[in-house]
């Protein structure tokens, strides 16, 4: 990782995702001790200048680094396996499979595979609802991943304690000790990069004494919840047959729903449920590649924003997308609500930027800290090429970010002031063997669950 002291981006775009979205098409960002200190239109003072390294971004964009704010690393290694399925045959037929028997040095390479995707596109914080532990040190795995490649990140230590695979269920007195082993040992570890949180993996797979005790046990050490809310109707339907409510009110009846909670998908909401979420200021992370992968849905994003629910932004996990792209991301979520209510104007890049940078950070529980390029906040950020043949000419950077963008544009990436990647090249890892191991991890692990390996590359 490139550690400095003082650094400087000169001659760049510079999208501030600020409370009025400004935007200076020529400025400078000036970052001291991994903090941004100042910034501004035109040319940088000379005290930005003095002793920093100074990074000349003429043609770009620099802007916060993205948050990917739901997905599941390990699942990398299922790309391309969830076509023409639905989500529960999916899971059945491979997930489950395959995920109980993972060792977790297979989870490990699986986890940095994904991290380093994310951070080639933008991301440089991930919440990773991580939930298969077969062996007990898959999160050790997960999070040592993390501190080496320098990406921030939310371990949202997922679990099941009924109805669910019985090799990957855990029964609530093991979630309870096995999270506040993993908290006591990650969070806030890698210099405050690495949280912890809790995170009941769907509502049919958890008792609700668990929710509860699980939550405020995460809450006791400032981590928060996260949970697969209303993905799909047969999962609604599922909770009012056994519960006689949605997931919604479920969970509010259980008295947990907060700012620090993260509600993934939320495709299937109805009004009241909406206005619930808005009343108790949870965040809906939003899959919309995802949710059309699997044919999920489509999520009442506009209602939620009109509302004032905090909308973040994710790719889900690889194996329903297939990719980790937030720029993509950003560009199906604009066009995704335009088709739906066949309305070219209701839903706006700068919208779009803004879930997947500040609503991101909402979502992370780090409002204030990331997702914005202001003095103060901790300097995660990406500069993006926008002299490219796939981008030029640029009217807008705000729509050309949204709409033209493309990971082959992230030309440097910076997570708490250290550069991770640098002129397209990643600086804390060898990325040609992270590849190479992580090929013979999932031939391995696929012949061990009798499934098809991947096809070889080398």
């Amino acid at each position: 990782m490139d550690t400095v002291t003082s650094l400087t981006v000169v001659d760049a775009a510079v999208v501030t995702a600020d409370d009025s979205d400004t935007i200076h098409e020529r400025g400078w960002l000036h970052v001291v001790d991994g903090v941004i200190a100042a910034l501004g239109p035109g040319d940088p003072p000379a005290s930005a200048l003095r002793g920093a390294e100074v990074i000349s971004s003429r043609g770009c964009a620099v802007m916060p680094g993205m948050v990917n704010a739901h997905t599941h690393l390990f699942q990398t290694f299922f790309r391309g396996l969830g076509d023409d399925k639905s989500l529960l045959d999916w899971l059945r037929e491979y997930i489950w499979p395959a995920s109980s028997v993972m060792t977790a040095e297979e989870a490990g390479a699986a986890c940095a595979l994904g991290m380093v995707e994310n951070l080639r596109t933008g991301a440089t914080t991930v919440i990773d609802h991580q939930y298969i532990h077969p062996g007990g040190s898959h999160d050790d795995a997960a999070c040592e991943a993390a501190e080496r490649l320098g990406i921030r990140y939310l371990l949202a230590r997922g679990w099941a304690d009924r109805n669910y695979e019985p090799r990957l269920t855990e029964a609530a007195p093991d979630v309870l000790a096995n999270q506040q082993r993993v908290a006591e040992r990650w969070h806030g570890a890698a210099e405050g990069r690495i949280h912890t949180e809790t995170a009941p993996l769907i509502p049919w797979g958890c008792s609700d004494e668990a929710v509860q005790t699980t939550t405020a046990a995460s809450r006791s050490w400032g981590g928060g919840m996260h949970v697969h809310c209303a993905e799909t109707a047969v999962e609604v339907e599922m909770n009012l047959a056994e519960r006689g409510m949605r997931h919604v009110p479920w969970l509010d009846s259980l008295g947990v729903l907060g700012p620090d909670v993260q509600l993934a998908h939320s495709v299937w909401l109805d009004d009241d449920e909406i206005a619930t979420i808005a009343r108790t200021g949870a965040t809906v992370v939003h899959c919309p590649v995802s949710n059309m992968y699997l044919a999920s849905g489509v999520a009442r994003v506009p209602d939620m924003l009109r509302a004032g629910v905090n909308v973040a932004l994710a790719s889900d996990g690889p194996g329903s997308n297939n990719r980790q792209d937030m720029f993509e991301a950003m560009k199906v979520a604009v066009l995704l609500q335009k088709v739906h209510h066949l309305d070219p104007v209701i839903l706006q890049p700068e919208q779009a930027l803004r879930m997947a940078t500040r609503n991101g950070a909402r979502a992370a529980c780090l409002e204030g800290r990331i997702g914005a390029l202001e003095p103060g906040r901790l300097a995660d950020f990406v500069v993006v090429d926008l002299d490219s043949v796939f981008v030029a000419p640029v009217h807008r950077v705000a729509s050309a970010l949204v709409f033209n963008v493309t990971p082959r544009e992230v030309r440097h990436v910076v997570v708490d002031g250290r550069i991770v990647i640098r002129d397209r090249r990643l600086v804390t890892a060898d990325e040609r063997e992270l590849l190479r191991r992580a090929r013979r991890a999932c031939t391995d692990l696929f012949r061990r669950a009798g499934l098809r390996p991947p096809v070889p590359l080398d």
